[in-house]
């Protein structure tokens, strides 16, 4: 058994609004094989601090534009972690991604395709 639709659904519009903030190295695992509570986690890399914090707060957005509100936010200068049930966003700093190595961890869990396009224009990502 793979990842609902919707929760795939979400992950791609999570992904799209972590590209639109430039967030990279964005892989979505899919764990709904695995004894955990969520079908996905969606990994996205921050180039600093204050990116770590837009990112999360537009994924937040857009997700709440879709109809989905999170669980659990925990925001810290390094790492945001945005809890929806079936979907967990973690947003990390290059330093923290690399030590926590969270797609090593889950490494044996199919990824998920994620469709994501660039922003049209960088004044759009910059101002949403």
């Amino acid at each position: 058994m793979s990842a609902s639709q919707s929760t795939i659904a979400h992950t791609q519009i999570a992904a799209q609004a972590a590209a639109d903030k430039f967030g990279t190295e964005m892989v979505a695992l899919d764990l709904s094989e695995q004894a955990v509570l969520s079908e996905v986690f969606l990994i996205v890399t921050a180039a600093n601090v204050r990116q770590v914090a837009a990112i999360s707060d537009w994924v937040e957005e857009k997700l709440r534009l879709a109809g989905d509100k999170p669980l659990r936010r925990e925001i810290s200068e390094e790492w945001a972690l945005l809890d929806y049930s079936d979907l967990v966003v973690h947003i990390q700093s290059k330093t923290l991604r690399s030590y926590y190595m969270l797609d090593r961890l889950w490494n044996d869990c199919p990824t998920i395709p994620l469709d994501i396009k660039e922003p049209s224009d960088v004044e759009e990502a910059v101002n949403g």
